[in-house]
């Protein structure tokens, strides 16, 4: 028999936000200001989403097309440095509010607050991404809804490795099946389950997957569900 549903636990990007146009624009601007000649257009930056984490992406990309420069002693620091101006771009576009949510989360997370369900973030962005967006999307609002935010600052080992998840469920003290996972691609859902979560996707046409084996449910979007249906699909 299935625990109560206690908490909701959402991604970020692409869940909370489809926040991926803003981090594509930042890294191409942060590229730029360091003088590398890397520019990822939409295709190929969707396909560079198969990979969690900007700096994981960034060494994926270069191994496979700047060999040169990644073998390079200085590309570590470079890759940092990077990192470091893509999330100060991307935070300054996000907190003006440039990044709204995502249908039907505003609305799905008032009902589990009055449900008295509690709320959590488990995300492999870093804590100044998540606190921009709550920023600029929310007025601020947003930082008193989620009791536990988990980050790439907290986790390091991304998804689909479940640390975030588990992490999560640590701070909450909750077992997981009493808890739901929202998340849009193959990999945060992978690490949902990978924790014992049973998760639920809300699709995103940047991580959009053919399948997503083992979720209880895919959506286009959370306008096409409720709280007491998401509930009935544990």
């Amino acid at each position: 028999m299935a625990l109560p549903l206690a908490a909701l636990i959402f991604d970020v990007d692409g869940t909370l936000a489809e926040t991926e146009e803003a981090h594509r624009l930042a890294f191409n601007q942060a590229f730029q200001r360091h003088g590398v000649p890397w520019e990822w257009d939409l295709p190929l930056y969707k396909s560079l989403l198969a990979i969690s984490g900007g700096k994981e992406r960034m060494r994926a990309y270069g191994a496979a097309t700047d060999p040169t420069r990644l073998a390079d002693d200085r590309f570590v620091a470079l890759a940092s440095a990077l990192h470091q101006t893509k999330t100060e771009l991307y935070t300054q576009m996000v907190a003006q509010g440039g990044v709204p949510l995502r249908p039907g989360v505003l609305d799905l997370v008032e009902q589990a607050r009055g449900a008295g369900l509690r709320l959590a973030i488990a995300t492999t962005t870093t804590r100044a991404n998540v606190n921009a967006l709550l920023d600029g999307a929310t007025h601020g609002a947003g930082h008193a809804w989620f009791e536990v935010v988990a980050c790439s600052d907290d986790a390091p080992v991304k998804k689909p490795d479940p640390q975030v998840y588990r992490l999560v469920l640590e701070r909450l003290t909750l077992a997981a099946q009493a808890c739901l996972a929202i998340e849009d691609s193959l990999n945060g859902v992978m690490a949902a389950q990978r924790a014992g979560i049973p998760v639920v996707v809300t699709k995103s046409p940047f991580t959009e997957s053919p399948a997503y084996p083992g979720a209880l449910r895919v959506f286009s979007d959370l306008t096409e569900t409720s709280l007491s249906h998401l509930d009935s699909l544990r």
